[in-house]
């Protein structure tokens, strides 16, 4: 139960994907649109980039435990943060799911960047050593981060398997690439001149925003181009 976005395209801010649209992730953390499950996304918040500032490619994050509404640091530093590749989230967490800046999204393993938004059994994922938090987020992340992404389907197949009530909505982006699926919560594509956008919920106005089907894999490369493929699953 979270509200997540990918960016992939020419560089752009973290303010202009987040807190400057009408409807960016700073208002979805306290007035979503869209959201099924959960009233706002207060348990916490992350954003993670790659710049070509950064020779190794390494992605860079910034988390926290608290609203971002109330984050005066993040608001006068976003505008500075730019990058080609943004996967950001704000978080409502789960009952008994620990709050802290670990559980947020986006998780790493060093390559990817990877947001849950949804809710699956603890019981139904391994533990990992490389898991980040013992949330349920942080535990399927580092299961699809085990597995590799390019077997997303299948984990996202046999996850549903295991829990047939989980939601399992993921966004991951590795700089040039970004990997999403629709499992039981909503997401939306823009297609812009300078790049994509991949939203839980459209972040404004705009009629390019097109929802996209439930059960669908999604992979967007070279900033435009979209390919949506049907889930197997339960």
């Amino acid at each position: 139960m979270c509200r997540h976005l990918g960016w992939l395209g020419d560089p752009v801010s973290v303010a202009s994907l987040v807190s400057e649209p009408a409807n960016g992730l700073l208002v979805q953390s306290y007035a979503p649109r869209r959201q099924k499950h959960g009233l706002m996304n207060a348990d916490g918040w992350g954003v993670g980039f790659f710049s070509s500032d950064v020779p190794d490619g390494t992605p860079r994050r910034w988390r926290s435990a608290t609203p971002l509404w109330g984050d005066a640091s993040f608001a006068s530093v976003a505008p500075a943060l730019r990058g080609g590749c943004i996967v950001a989230a704000v978080r409502s967490a789960s009952i008994g799911m620990p709050i802290e800046a670990s559980a947020s999204a986006p998780f790493t393993d060093g390559q990817w960047l990877l947001s849950h938004n949804g809710l699956v059994d603890r019981a139904a994922l391994p533990l990992s050593p490389h898991a980040e938090s013992t949330n349920d987020s942080a535990l399927l992340a580092a299961l699809i981060f085990d597995r590799g992404i390019d077997r997303l389907a299948d984990t996202i197949a046999e996850v549903a398997a295991a829990d047939p009530a989980a939601r399992l909505n993921i966004l991951a982006a590795n700089g040039s690439r970004m990997v999403a699926t629709t499992w039981g919560d909503t997401l939306s594509v823009l297609s812009r001149a300078d790049g994509t956008v991949l939203a839980s919920e459209p972040y404004d106005d705009d009629p390019r925003w097109r929802e996209l089907p439930d059960r669908h894999l999604i992979s967007v490369d070279g900033a435009s181009d979209v390919e949506l493929i049907p889930l197997k699953g339960p």
